[in-house]
């Protein structure tokens, strides 16, 4: 048996969890530079505002309806999500994350217990623990447990689906395009062929599906039937690359503030790759200019290999400047830059190179007591000079909610009157 935990409008949540005057009160979150709409409440649903559209045509709406709008604040939903996932630990050890606020868990040991009544209790421990409300779909496979929590979603929060009548019944009224893996094209194709709903799939004989569909589609036809074929993965796979890319909050036009941005950006990079404990060969810049409007187009990109595999943010930053100083162009109002760590490795089992001369060792230890200090009193205490001060070009956040959870200014305060007896 699996469970897909799913946190209901994540990001509404999160900002609903410290401010609960936000209550029953619509809530929509902004893209970076507060651009589009890319998270809502159910009542800025029931209002039909659509996900992606663009902030400055709703502005009407959320005077009228009085929505609370905030930009986004990924520090604090990665620390909620962070929250969520060691609540769910606590109840299994199996427990694959599978997006910052959905996560796979592996219920096979609990068989003997109500799984209804378990769920709800899972459930009431997150929202008592996280102040996240979630919803909770399980079932004989991972497939099954993704529709369970679709369907759970406009019921009681909690739904198991193990007993085959009640699990087609179910079926039958989810159309095919709702199923995990089933995309837009193999939706039109299905329906071209008759097959409107889950039911209708799952009933399908393997040899059609395996012509048509290869054993990619039959496997999600074998688990629709209750014969589990995505196995739980607790270990993520190592990532592949690493980027960091925003669009400015005001157009660049001068080649110091491009260098201030890609060292920002360079920065924040190296930072992840050190918490992954990666370090990387290969990296590539890249700029570009807005396609949408009337200005001039122009885009370029270069990528290096440097000497060693590293993971050292000056060296980082050597590179990465010297790239952007190779591909910019006088003239343009850059909208974007940004850059991608590629070929990673573990930094456990470095490939080193007879002809370096710096000292990794020492370098590993700098870079650690930097770490240490921006982790413990937040992110930007210690800084590279080279990514400016005031940084006008900086995204455009002028909503977000403050860092409750990771920054000690920004800790709610609680203050207590004594009353008399």
């Amino acid at each position: 048996m699996f469970a897909l935990v799913d946190c209901n409008n994540f990001y509404a949540s999160c900002e609903r969890v410290f401010q609960p005057k936000l209550k029953g009160r619509p809530v929509i979150v902004l893209s970076n530079n507060d651009g589009c709409v890319i998270a809502r409440s159910n009542e800025v649903k029931a209002l039909g505002i659509d996900m992606g559209v663009p902030y400055f045509q709703i502005k009407d709406l959320i005077r009228q309806h009085g929505i609370a709008v905030f930009s986004s604040n990924y520090t604090l939903y990665g620390d909620m999500s962070a929250r969520v996932m060691e609540t769910l630990r606590e109840f299994t050890s199996d427990v694959e994350v599978y997006s910052i606020d959905e996560a796979f868990c592996d219920m096979s040991g609990f068989m003997h217990l109500n799984l209804d009544e378990y769920g709800h209790t899972l459930r009431n421990k997150v929202k008592q623990w996280s102040g996240i409300p979630v919803s909770i779909g399980i079932a004989k496979t991972k497939t099954l447990a993704k529709i369970a929590n679709k369907v759970a979603k406009k019921a009681d929060g909690v739904l198991v689906l193990d007993k085959p009548d009640f699990t087609n019944a179910v079926l039958s009224l989810v159309d095919v395009g709702d199923i995990w893996g089933i995309g837009r094209k193999w939706t039109a194709f299905l329906n071209g062929h008759g097959v409107k709903t889950a039911l209708d799939f799952a009933s399908l004989p393997d040899h059609w599906i395996r012509k048509h569909m290869h054993i990619v589609g039959l496997r999600t036809a074998h688990e629709l039937r209750g014969i589990p074929c995505i196995a739980i993965d607790d270990a993520p796979k190592p990532k592949q690359s690493i980027i960091v890319s925003r669009s400015f909050g005001q157009s660049i036009t001068t080649l110091d503030a491009m260098l201030e941005a890609i060292v920002s950006y360079t920065t924040r990079a190296g930072e992840e790759l050190r918490s992954q404990e990666l370090v990387a060969k290969h990296i590539q810049v890249f700029l570009t200019t807005n396609r949408f409007n009337n200005d001039p187009f122009y885009e370029n990109a270069i990528t290096m290999q440097l000497p060693v595999a590293s993971s050292y943010t000056p060296e980082l930053i050597h590179y990465a400047t010297q790239g952007i100083k190779r591909i910019y162009r006088q003239g343009f109002r850059y909208k974007k830059c940004g850059l991608m760590l590629m070929e990673l490795s573990p930094v456990s089992h470095p490939q080193y190179d007879i002809f370096d001369t710096q000292d990794r060792s020492k370098q590993l230890s700098a870079m650690s007591a930097l770490d240490t200090v921006n982790n413990r009193w937040g992110a930007g205490t210690l800084f590279y000079a080279g990514s400016g001060i005031k940084k006008p070009w900086a995204m455009k956040r002028g909503l977000k909610s403050p860092h409750y959870t990771t920054e000690w200014q920004d800790i709610l305060k609680v203050q207590v009157k004594m009353l008399n007896s």
